[in-house]
């Protein structure tokens, strides 16, 4: 390391927080999210234990203490609310094993691990606490926000109709029948619309989703909690069908389009999630969001918008400013669960020592096993830290013998993040199963991941 490095390095020291493993190490956290609407918690990698587990235990208090009322993950739709049902103890003999065991496509390990499995076992029992129960509060609820679950989606559409409206299901079949051949494989409908091999399906997709959201369910108004809760969920699925199908498409086109795509319908979806709870608790609804640091950090202080991608971090600080919260994660060395290629078998990995001159050599370098860094405002610190240099991302896939390229790209750490979690060492996360069906969706994302 360079000398200004080095002085960087212990400034860092004296101005880090250590992280000791207790529920107080969060205390800072905590204070800076009351108030805010959207906390946004990151992690550098889709299969490290400890940024699992210390952003389940911020958000244990952030929920018990803020009142924030949902946790929105980077998973598909349908498979996040079979353990939202969970969550609400709709099915009460189910364990939160099997309400994991919906996650059967690659990559398994992401969410069907043990940390998520102690969370979802918190948030059920939090959610059945009787004095919740008497105060008639709503249910805290575990949602996803990403787009591949094509197929699943339009399956959950027609079966919704099939028991609220069957005229509604038959004209929900007759437009999702554009789709039929290319479901198992909707890559392939994107590639054969672009080459203009098939119709595009847009338009009729469309009309479903504005008939689900119009006219079909006037009649619905006045709905309880969970019915209510139902019919905002086909209305999601309805909405992804759409937005999958233009990010198939785009897919063809060049990565900014189908990233910008797909970050920009979480955002979408964490939008309409916030209106609907808004709408169910008579106030404004703040909500957390569990997501890789390339999603929730914001995109325009990155690499990433050099090149004309966003992120949800990015339209998040755009639309709500001050009012949302930005947490990183990074660590140095230990392992990680992944794969080596799309559709791989979970394997669990050694990190390779960060590259020189990236900001997790600049931490590896500080005196402290784990610690917190507060990076708003101004100061030595800020300045010496607002340095463009590289940041490690390890996604679902990790390949060591191409880390530069795969894993690595430039951002401004202070711009893209409120604070930043460093743990010198970490573990790899421990799945439920290692083995999971094919997914049938091509690795847009290949080979980081994200």
């Amino acid at each position: 390391m360079n000398s200004t490095d080095i002085a960087l390095s212990r400034a860092i020291e004296r101005q880090a927080q250590p992280l000791t493993g207790a529920l107080s190490d969060f205390d800072s956290l905590v204070e800076a999210a009351r108030g805010k609407q959207l906390v946004l918690i990151g992690e550098a990698s889709h299969g490290t234990s400890e940024f699992y587990r210390a952003r389940a235990q911020l958000t244990r208090r952030l929920i018990s203490e803020l009142g924030f009322a949902g946790v929105a993950v980077e998973a598909d739709w349908p498979d996040a609310y079979a353990v939202n049902r969970h969550v609400w103890n709709l099915d009460p003999q189910q364990r939160a094993e099997q309400a994991l065991q919906v996650f059967e496509r690659f990559p398994v390990w992401m969410w069907a691990n043990t940390d998520v499995l102690d969370f979802i076992r918190w948030l059920a029992e939090f959610n059945a606490m009787p004095t919740r129960a008497e105060a008639g509060l709503r249910p805290v609820g575990f949602y996803g926000l990403d787009l591949y679950s094509l197929h699943s989606s339009t399956r959950a559409v027609i079966g919704y109709l099939e028991r609220q409206d069957p005229p509604a299901a038959a004209r929900a079949r007759e437009r999702y029948a554009c789709l039929d051949q290319f479901l198992h494989e909707p890559h392939l409908y994107g590639q054969s619309v672009e080459f203009g091999l098939s119709a595009s399906c847009e338009q009729v997709i469309t009309d479903q989703l504005r008939e689900m959201q119009t006219r079909a369910f006037q009649r619905l108004e006045g709905l309880g909690l969970v019915a209510d809760e139902q019919r905002f969920c086909a209305e999601q699925n309805a909405r992804l069908v759409r937005n999958a199908e233009q990010y198939y498409r785009a897919m063809f086109r060049g990565r900014p389009s189908s990233w910008n795509l797909r970050d920009s319908h979480m955002f979408e979806t964490l939008e309409a999630l916030r209106g609907h709870l808004t709408h169910q608790l008579g106030e404004p609804a703040p909500l957390l969001v569990w997501a890789h640091n390339s999603h929730v950090g914001n995109a325009a202080a990155t690499e990433m918008g050099a090149r004309g991608e966003l992120n949800i971090g990015q339209l998040v600080r755009q639309q709500y400013g001050d009012q949302a919260l930005l947490i990183g994660f990074s660590t140095a060395t230990g392992e990680v669960t992944a794969a080596s290629d799309w559709d791989g078998p979970a394997q669990t990995k050694v990190v390779r020592p960060p590259l020189p001159g990236s900001y997790e050599a600049l931490f590896q370098a500080v005196g402290r096993e784990a610690f917190l860094l507060d990076l708003r405002g101004s100061g030595v610190l800020s300045s010496g830290l607002a340095e463009a240099r590289l940041q490690r991302a390890i996604g679902v896939i990790y390949r060591p013998q191409t880390e530069r390229h795969s894993h690595y790209y430039y951002s401004h750490l202070p711009q893209q993040f409120d604070f930043m979690l460093h743990y010198q060492h970490t573990h790899a996360l421990q799945p439920l199963a290692r083995d999971s069906l094919a997914s049938g969706e091509l690795g847009e994302t290949w080979p980081s991941g994200l």
